[in-house]
């Protein structure tokens, strides 16, 4: 890895851990860091997700980082980030599955790495809402929107 994407990656832990703290301390006092935000409209998705962008990646600070709150039962279709993400899970219990591996039941406190490239899905479970700071390197290019999740995968959690 070249020194810049070390101070890069560096960076991006200095954030999440920067992030994890204000969560626990917002989980404490009930009181929300960042707004909800915008319902989405996008095409890529079941039910109701609000995006809230914190920040929009750029020559300096490459990463994309956003909030995501999902309604119980909402979900993303599958893709993949060409840099990886990581999810930090902030609120309720929601799903998490890579292709042709078993779906993980996550619950706010869990991390998540995604691997660049990896196809993925994540959302809510049907009976929480489900909320996550998602931290997306953008150097090596956009989400890469598939297919929709089934029936058969979203309900396969044991």
């Amino acid at each position: 890895m070249t020194m810049r994407m070390n101070w890069l990656w560096r960076t991006l832990q200095i954030i999440a851990v920067a992030v994890i703290a204000v969560s626990y301390c917002q989980s404490q006092t009930g009181d929300a860091i960042f707004p909800k935000g915008e319902l989405s409209t996008t095409k890529n998705h079941t039910g109701s997700i609000w995006l809230n962008e914190l920040n929009i990646g750029d020559s300096t600070f490459d990463s994309s980082i956003a909030v995501a709150t999902y309604a119980p039962g909402a979900k993303l279709d599958w893709h993949s980030h060409p840099g990886g993400q990581v999810l930090l899970i902030t609120e309720g219990t929601g799903y998490y599955q890579e292709r042709g591996k078993p779906l993980q039941i996550v619950h706010k406190g869990d991390v998540i790495k995604c691997a660049p490239g990896a196809e993925h899905w994540h959302g809510a479970s049907p009976g929480s809402s489900f909320a996550y700071i998602a931290v997306t390197p953008t150097q090596k290019g956009k989400t890469i929107w598939l297919e929709p999740v089934t029936d058969k995968d979203y309900n396969s959690a044991k």
